[in-house]
């Protein structure tokens, strides 16, 4: 029998308020009326003790699914008597701002349930609910152990701590349900695995299974997703439970829009004017709109335009981004919750589950990235269950607009993106088995298999683990000299902690997401100059040229925190600014963008080709036009690449040859395909490679005299073993140092606090850059050192993908078109553009396209003439 089934029984209202205590039921009738569709599908699921994944719409009511049963079962066994003083359920959220949602969906229930109480005359005991996440006061804290609440709301790092406090963690043996709310933002990431070790450690105290519950929004696929909520038994068999998927209970309606009818020769600040025109007609007759752009410069940016171009609502219009202080989110959040906005622009963080009060409509400035995405973002909108959730995607240049029509096909298709969950994180386990050395002496053996039953460690090769133990341990000679002390003891097949300081070192450090970190510009003389993100940071190898303060430099060389440049005036960047915030395109979706370039290939010469496409993908004409008319002009220049065929453009400019990959396979998987082949073009040519990289493909620049055949070309498509190609282009970046020391803190390696002080950030780099110089030359199997490969080879590119689609070509089901040309053709404009110096404005790679188009068009025009 299949262990993770589908909720397939919607239970009527009658029966379950048949199960519900009669004050709980009377509360609900009153307020309510009716259940929504995750209600009906989960309560009584819940209520048997089956674990439970939800995956529904943003005010569908699933936080209510998840605890109503729970309310309603203590308040019974409070009726009796019988309710006692310890931690009945643990509610988990991502979120810090736990403690407003919480009040709305756990607090206001049971005080009008405490009212409606008072009124029929029913005693009813009071159901303590408390937070606890790292702004808790130790008053607090002590509170809750003399007066345990039942029902406990906490973030993933906040319960690993309470898991390893003696005192507290006696008070969560008798957990009986455990709630994980935004399923979505944490099965991705390392604060997932994370917790998905704390819940098998919980599992380990109480000695029995406990009912989980998985609250999530759309996301994709459901059987995995629950399997990581669930995790496995000790015989590596998934934990049954049931699927409830009302995710497509609420009613969509998409569309998407070309602001002008002309993308490639508009002027810049005449397609601005047109996109905030379009914006100003559409929020016109509605109270709130939310306005999605992809990066935080972009939403400063259109809330400044907004403001200037609509005097009158300037007072009701915000930003909402990750660089704002929290009082400042937090009072955009709560005038949005009174109605008090007319417009709120955000880059990503209203995504997650933040109530936001009702949104008539959302806009998405540019392409989403992913289907899964544009459904979080769309759901905002009509908030109610019954209510159309209305979004309007605008694209603003043409491989935009392809985009959107694909995605936005998908998005009212269903077809969604498959989520990746990172598999095996080792710095996530030494956290892990320290905490577990902190609790008792353990078998290995048993450690082991408790690792195991945890979704992302399900395939854990035991040598991994003995080397993390292996490392806690001591047992890497050399390491101590550079500080790095055992934290527990490993003999005869059994491990327990070592030391006084351990614990605190252990509190200290716990969690998996990085400080981050500014880093700080210097001239090579010393002069400050300012700071740059750590992301943005990464991308950059010696000679680039950036901006800053208006300014522009070249870097030079990194150290500890610092980095050092040379000014550089009048020079061309090499990196624009917002570099680092791209959203990166999913690979399934790129897949079915090549896959539609075939379907618009082959309808080139049809008469009917624009009724077909505004028919089948919902556009309106001026789209469609656009589309056919990009199309036509590759067509006519050189070759239309789709799912059949990868073409690669060579073009002569001066002492350089660019060559351009055609490879739509989404920005991550050409990340690690591209610093691939320039590594081993830099090896064979003993030369610099230039690279630059969109979703689209990469372009791959080197000097004239050292030219590729069209044989070096395709042998880069055979390269063989593609993994270990990338870790040696990976040796010596700044990638590499900066995620070294992400993982060395995370692995308890370069300790972020200890002995209760900060060690500034600068100082962790650099120790963390000596570690990796000592343990690449006398321990290239280290499990940190294995795990930052995998990290940005897995997490931050996508090199499964990037295999898969190797093999697609050596398997000959893609074939390699090589083509000469005089200039990039059209749909490598953007690939121009990003490698192109000189371009790091909007206005600049409008008019450089321009001038390109120009060309091309001339071109064809010769063609067809001759």
């Amino acid at each position: 029998m299949e262990r993770i089934r589908w909720a397939k029984r919607e239970y009527s209202d009658e029966e379950i308020f048949k199960i519900l205590d009669p004050i709980v039921g009377e509360w609900f009738r009153r307020k309510f009326r009716t259940f929504t569709p995750p209600q009906r599908y989960a309560v009584i699921e819940i209520h048997k003790g089956e674990n439970v994944l939800i995956s529904s719409p943003t005010g569908s009511g699933k936080t209510l699914s998840a605890f109503l049963s729970i309310i309603s079962e203590l308040i019974s066994l409070g009726r009796q008597g019988k309710l006692e003083d310890k931690i009945y359920c643990v509610y988990v959220s991502p979120l810090r701002a736990l403690n407003n949602d919480i009040r709305r969906n756990l607090q206001e229930p049971l005080q009008e349930i405490y009212e409606l109480a008072r009124k029929l005359g029913v005693e009813i005991p009071e159901i303590r609910v408390s937070v606890r996440t790292s702004d808790t006061t130790s008053y607090e804290k002590s509170k809750m152990l003399k007066k345990p609440p039942h029902i406990l709301i906490t973030t993933p790092e906040s319960l690993a701590i309470a898991l390893n406090a003696p005192k507290f963690r006696e008070k969560l043996r008798d957990v009986k349900w455990v709630i994980v709310d935004e399923v979505h933002a944490l099965a991705e990431n390392k604060r997932g695995s994370h917790l998905a070790l704390t819940l098998e450690r919980l599992r380990e105290l109480t000695g029995r299974e406990f009912v989980r519950i998985g609250l999530s929004a759309t996301i994709h696929p459901l059987e995995e997703v629950a399997k990581f909520v669930f995790g496995f038994d000790d015989n590596g068999e998934p934990r049954p439970g049931l699927i409830v998927d009302v995710s497509f209970a609420k009613k969509i309606k998409i569309s998407v829009e070309s602001v002008v009818e002309d993308l490639v020769y508009t002027p810049a600040n005449v397609l601005s004017e047109a996109l905030y025109r379009r914006i100003g007609e559409l929020v016109k007759n509605r109270k709130t709109t939310l306005i999605f752009t992809n990066t935080r410069s972009g939403t400063e940016r259109v809330v400044y335009h907004l403001k200037k171009m609509f005097p009158e609502w300037a007072d009701k219009i915000e930003a909402h981004h990750s660089s704002l202080s929290r009082e400042v989110r937090l009072n955009v959040e709560e005038r949005l919750k009174r109605g008090e906005l007319k417009i709120i622009v955000s880059s990503t963080s209203l995504e997650l589950g933040i109530d936001i009060g009702s949104i008539d409509l959302v806009i998405l400035i540019g392409s989403p990235k992913s289907v899964n995405r544009a459904l979080q973002r769309i759901g905002r909108a009509g908030h109610r269950l019954h209510e159309v959730s209305e979004g309007v995607i605008l694209a603003l240049d043409r491989d935009d607009l392809v985009e959107v029509t694909v995605l936005a096909h998908n998005a009212r298709n269903r077809r969604l993106d498959r989520i990746k969950i990172p598999k095996n994180p080792l710095d996530v386990l030494v956290q892990h088995v320290l905490g577990m050395a902190l609790e008792r002496v353990w078998e290995v053996e048993e450690a082991y298999r408790v690792v195991r039953r945890a979704y992302p460690f399900r395939d854990l090769p035991f040598e991994d683990f003995m080397n993390v133990l292996r490392y806690l341990a001591g047992e890497y000679a050399g390491l101590e000299e550079k500080k790095v002390y055992a934290k527990i003891w490993l003999e005869d097949g059994k491990f327990g902690r070592r030391g006084k300081m351990t614990r605190a070192i252990y509190y200290m450090n716990v969690g998996t997401i990085p400080d981050e970190a500014k880093i700080d510009v210097f001239t090579m003389d010393m002069k400050y100059i300012g700071t740059v993100e750590e992301e943005f940071a990464e991308h950059l190898m010696p000679g680039d040229i950036f901006v800053l303060a208006g300014r522009t430099y070249e870097f030079v060389k990194s150290k500890g925190n610092r980095i050092y440049v040379i000014p550089r005036e009048g020079a061309k960047p090499t990196i624009p600014s917002w570099f680092s915030e791209m959203l990166p395109l999913s690979f399934d979706l790129a897949i079915d963008i090549q896959r539609f370039r075939k379907e618009v290939k082959r309808l080139l010469n049809n008469k009917r080709a624009k009724t077909f496409l505004m028919r089948k993908y919902g556009i309106d004409e001026t789209t469609a036009n656009a589309i056919l008319s990009y199309f036509r002009e590759q067509a006519k220049y050189s070759i239309i690449p789709d799912d059949e065929t990868v073409l690669v453009e060579v073009v002569r400019e001066g002492n350089v040859v660019k060559y351009f990959f055609h490879t739509l396979i989404g920005r991550r998987a050409n990340d690690a395909l591209s610093r691939a082949f320039a590594y081993l073009i830099s090896k064979r040519k003993k030369c610099n490679v230039g690279v630059a990289i969109t979703d689209n493909g990469f372009m791959l620049k080197v000097p004239r005299e050292k030219e590729l055949s069209q044989e070096e070309i395709l042998e880069l498509f055979r390269v063989e073993n593609l993994r270990e190609v990338l870790k040696k282009a990976l040796d010596n970046t700044e990638l590499l140092k900066r995620r070294f020391r992400h993982v060395a803190n995370r692995g308890l390696l370069v300790l972020r606090r200890y002995m209760g002080r900060e060690k500034s950030l600068s100082r962790q780099q650099m120790n963390a850059q000596t570690l990796l110089n000592f343990l690449k030359k006398n321990y290239p199997d280290f499990p940190l050192l294995k795990e930052v490969y995998r990290e940005i080879m897995e997490d931050k590119m996508d090199i499964g993908n990037a295999e898969l689609f190797l093999g697609w070509i050596k398997e000959g089901r893609i074939e390699v078109i090589i083509r000469e040309h005089k200039y990039p053709s059209p749909f490598a404009f953007n690939l121009e553009v990003a490698g192109a110096s000189d371009v790091v404005l909007m206005e600049d790679r409008r008019e450089l396209i321009k001038e390109l188009h120009k060309k091309i068009m001339a071109l064809i025009h010769d063609k067809l003439e001759s």
